[in-house]
């Protein structure tokens, strides 16, 4: 029997390129030229590596260094000695293939952060949002020679993260954002900028070291117009007005612009905003509670080229107005969480056609998402509601005698959820009127890789191992506070489903020691578990489990065993 020759170690790792992080893990255990080729640094370009600073991790930085890792969340880094010695790693092994670091929330002192970026040329994406010790001062970049070292490793950066900082003014502004000429994207989320008035009073000059003014980040974005692609104003009380003049900045064409909770924008504000840029391809109004329907109506009719849209928490929002998404044939993403008038019947019409590329979808908190839609239907027969009613009548009467008949019968009527064939993730925590047989029925989208039922009371069992058989892509799941689980359910969707990387089954009163039993022995990519408040799970099982899954970096075990809550606050 002639055997076949193995493949070389390059040509395994093309092959790798055009997988999937998952399916690349799935691949690297087949052999270990598998692996080896799986450890190939350029496949390491999507994968970001987070350190805290520990003495621990001088070890790890030095591994890190000889795969040419590219993407690093540094954690906790302040003026200690040891933070100085975890910068001294970084820069030594790792600082010229650098092209991602993000500080976030660290306590970096300016000498610090001049030394790690200094040495660190190949730049692309910075992260500074929280580091307010860093801008306390109003001296960085102060001197020629520091402003000199840093232009020279931003010069390629294209994505600079500015989030959270008090104390962000002009001036500090103006000297980072001058050192980074070729900038794509901004985040200037829940920053302290001035909307209201001109500080300036007219002046030429817009240079103040105690405030962020909306002057001057007009006159940025004129100076940035043909470059800047992606702005993030979240939390920052932006006005109507200012959005308007934001939007309608001569030759800025932007395509991503992020606006969550931003509650003083109007419906007329985001129509001049459709107009003026109808290139975006990414939006976020999350939160921004005054806009109604007549803001939807101008982002169908005007923003062709949307691929994501976010509408969470805005309440005013009917399922009649959200028909017109339709005309929008690129969207990919769409969430309209918490939106309470919701039912989602018109949506699924919209995108259950076969050209639909939705990929994400989030119905969270929508509570108007049920099985049946009157006196008619039975709730027995289930795949009703939002998930379209099974029409068992057609031009000759037809006898419906088991659950598999009537979806077969069901599948010839009308637009379904289960048409979205295309779906990655499904978010419909809080649906409390879902139950399992339209679950059942509908969720079996075989590219499905996260889906979250929490709160979703009525599912038991037969919903479990049905998404189990039908989704095996399945990467997240969360069926936390879902009473009616148990054990038998849980085994048998660990075994089929072998991709989990994270799982959330807290205030799962049904599970115990034999499903941890089951997760220990199937998942082997694990590194996210929550079993909070699942009474019938022990201290020490979780302890053992801790010891079989090393793996697994994030275990949240609060009250499990029964642990009395109110002794325990």
């Amino acid at each position: 029997m002639e055997t076949t020759p193995d493949l070389p170690v390059e040509v395994i790792s093309y092959i790798l390129s055009y997988l999937s992080v998952s399916d690349r893990k799935e691949a690297s255990v087949v052999n270990r030229a598998w692996y080896f080729a799986s450890q190939d640094c350029r496949l390491q370009k999507d994968i970001v590596y987070s350190l805290p600073t520990l003495s621990t991790s001088l070890e790890t930085i030095r591994v890190l260094g000889t795969k040419q890792t590219p993407n690093l969340i540094l954690s906790n880094l302040d003026g200690s000695s040891l933070s100085k010695e975890v910068i001294k790693h970084i820069v030594h092994y790792l600082g010229p293939h650098l092209e991602h670091i993000s500080l976030c929330s660290s306590s970096i002192t300016e000498s610090a952060f001049l030394s790690l970026i200094s040495y660190c040329h190949s730049l692309q994406k910075l992260d500074l949002s929280g580091c307010n010790s860093l801008f306390m001062s109003g001296t960085l970049l102060e001197k020629p020679k520091d402003t000199f070292r840093t232009r020279k490793a931003l010069l390629n950066l294209q994505e600079l993260n500015l989030s959270n900082l008090r104390y962000l003014s002009d001036r500090t502004f103006n000297r980072l954002t001058g050192c980074s000429p070729m900038l794509k994207e901004l985040s200037l989320a829940g920053c302290l900028v001035t909307f209201e008035f001109d500080p300036y009073h007219g002046s030429v000059i817009s240079d103040s070291s105690a405030v962020l003014s909306l002057r001057n980040l007009i006159k940025f974005l004129k100076e940035r117009a043909v470059s800047l692609k992606a702005l993030d104003l979240s939390r920052t009380g932006i006005t109507s007005e200012a959005l308007k003049s934001v939007a309608q900045v001569n030759g800025l064409c932007l395509e991503k612009l992020v606006l969550q909770n931003c509650k003083e924008i109007s419906d007329d504000a985001i129509g001049i905003l459709c107009k003026s840029q109808p290139g975006l391809i990414n939006l976020d109004l999350s939160g921004c509670s005054e806009l109604t329907g007549k803001s939807v109506v101008a982002i169908s009719a005007n923003l062709q080229e949307l691929r994501h849209l976010k509408l969470g928490r805005l309440r005013r929002l009917t399922d009649d107005v959200l028909a017109g998404l339709a005309e929008l044939k690129e969207l990919q993403s769409l969430d309209v969480s918490d939106c309470h008038q919701i039912c989602g019947s018109e949506l699924v019409k919209c995108f259950s056609f076969s050209e639909s590329k939705m990929v994400h979808l989030s119905f969270s908190g929508c509570s108007l998402l049920k099985d049946d839609l009157g006196p008619k239907f039975s709730r027995n027969f289930g795949n009703m509601g939002f998930f379209t009613p099974p029409t068992y009548f057609d031009d000759r009467p037809v006898m419906i005698t088991k659950l598999e008949d009537l979806l077969i019968n069901g599948e010839k009527h009308g637009p379904t959820l289960r048409a979205l064939r295309h779906l990655q993730e499904l978010d419909l925590t809080a649906c409390r009127k879902l139950t399992d047989i339209s679950l059942q029925q509908v969720i079996q989208l075989p590219n499905l890789k996260k889906l979250s039922l929490g709160m979703v009371n009525e599912i038991t069992d037969r919903t479990l191992v049905s998404v189990a058989t039908h989704c095996r892509s399945l990467e997240h799941l969360s069926v936390n506070h879902c009473c009616f689980l148990t054990d038998e359910g849980m085994i048998q969707t660990l075994q089929t489903v072998g991709r989990l990387v994270s799982l959330d089954i807290s205030c799962c009163d049904g599970i115990s020691d034999r499903t941890l039993a089951a997760i220990a022995e199937n998942c082997k990519w694990l590194k996210n578990l929550d079993v909070s408040m699942c009474n019938g799970i022990t201290v020490a099982r979780v302890e053992l489990l801790q010891s079989q899954i090393p793996w697994a970096t994030n275990i949240k075990t609060r009250f499990v065993g029964g642990a009395d809550l109110s002794i325990s606050l």
